[in-house]
């Protein structure tokens, strides 16, 4: 029994993509889905989900004006707002407790 001395290539052929290419060019470019799912029963809107997915790159997500991250407390780096959020709640607490001493007197 003789057996073909050849293996296969590992590399595909030039004029295909593969995974790496594919993504990277939709992260540069972008991807947006968007779509309404309504459900009536007769003629009564009874729910309506409204779905909006960006696919991009961080860098072009900013091109576009869209940076939520950077603001959001759960996401920001070193939690330097929830530290902010922390001293602003001591500072209410300490102004009710003023208030309310007031209130009494």
């Amino acid at each position: 029994m003789t057996f073909p001395s050849r293996l296969p290539d590992p590399q595909p052929p030039a004029g295909s993509a593969n995974l790496a290419d594919i993504l990277e060019r939709v992260l540069d470019k972008g991807v947006i889905i968007a779509g309404d799912i309504r459900v009536n029963l007769l003629d009564i809107e009874l729910l309506t989900i409204k779905l909006r997915l960006i696919v991009v790159s961080v860098d072009k997500a900013k091109e576009m004006g869209i940076d939520w991250w950077e603001h959001d407390p759960a996401l920001s780096p070193g939690g330097s707002h929830r530290r902010g959020l922390g001293a602003e709640n001591e500072r209410l607490k300490a102004r009710i407790a003023e208030l309310e001493a007031r209130e009494t007197t």
